[in-house]
């Protein structure tokens, strides 16, 4: 212990976020060299790492980043083990930043591939080295779950809250402002498709089916029923389908009319929800 300085230990504290008593054991088996310190802190890390491996990544954040003038967008499910974590601004910033460097960058075909690019929030380091020192300091297990990468004008948001959800609106035209607008509607109002088209041709017909015999049980003639029928397929349809429904800020018109107005093609959205196996809906155009 003699020779190590607690200006020493509080140096290379600030330098790791690693506890005190920690970083002290780290220095006297280095003989006081902070480099060596360090290094030996991260291989004691990674030893960790690797014991823990299979732990629960139940909760996150989903980050996105979309920009419709630089034609790129992307989304990447970031998982962690508690809900406290998740909320910490270093995992956020870092959410984020895996986000913008799958867009921007030279593109990942998975986790791996994407930790090993350059971090655009800390010169000099990957994404996987910020990983892994998150995981020097809090001791908690990190993943990347799902990603998507769109090469085109897209929109986003995500929502970090009681439900975690992301959402990348793939559009032609518009701007930014009206496509995170209708990537929070898509995130409130959970839509199944984007267009009619898109819906599964037999719950369209099984929903044909109900209202049919509904009607005919209140004893119409068929030509009414079939109108009946009709009318109330367009009320599914502006439950179910994006493009059909009406906008959550102003319910006097469709999304599709919000859009029109604001010079701007839905062509696909990708809907996200933390944690399920499958995205809660993706749709796109023909």
């Amino acid at each position: 212990m003699a020779g190590i300085t607690a200006a020493a230990v509080k140096s290379l504290r600030d330098k790791t976020g690693l506890p005190m008593m920690e970083c002290k054991k780290a220095l006297t088996e280095t003989g006081g060299d902070e480099e060596a310190a360090i290094q030996a802190l991260r291989e004691r890390g990674e030893k960790l790492l690797g014991k823990r491996a299979d732990r629960a990544t139940d909760f996150g954040r989903i980050g996105v980043y979309a920009d419709i003038e630089s034609g790129v967008g992307a989304m990447v499910e970031f998982k962690c083990e508690s809900a406290s974590v998740q909320q910490l601004e270093e995992f956020i910033e870092l959410t984020d930043d895996l986000a913008k460097v799958l867009a921007t960058g030279s593109g990942a075909a998975n986790g791996e591939e994407l930790l090993a690019q350059a971090s655009t929030i800390k010169d000099g380091q990957t994404l996987g080295t910020i990983k892994d020192e998150m995981f020097n300091r809090i001791r908690e297990v990190f993943n990347i779950g799902r990603m998507v990468r769109v090469a085109g004008a897209c929109g986003g948001y995500s929502h970090n809250s009681s439900t975690v959800a992301g959402v990348l609106l793939e559009v032609e035209g518009g701007n930014n402002e009206a496509a995170k607008d209708i990537s929070m509607h898509v995130a409130a109002m959970n839509p199944s498709a984007l267009v009619v088209e898109d819906l599964d041709a037999d719950e369209v017909a099984k929903e044909k089916g109900i209202l049919t015999e509904a009607a005919r049980s209140e004893g119409k003639p068929e030509p009414i029923i079939e109108k009946m029928v009709e009318g109330r397929m367009r009320s599914y349809y502006a439950q179910t389908v994006l493009l059909e429904q009406p906008f959550v800020k102003d319910d006097k018109m469709t999304v599709r009319k919000h859009a029109e107005a604001h010079g701007m093609k839905v062509n696909k959205f990708h809907h996200w929800v933390l944690g399920d196996d499958q995205p809660a809906g993706e749709a796109a155009a023909e």
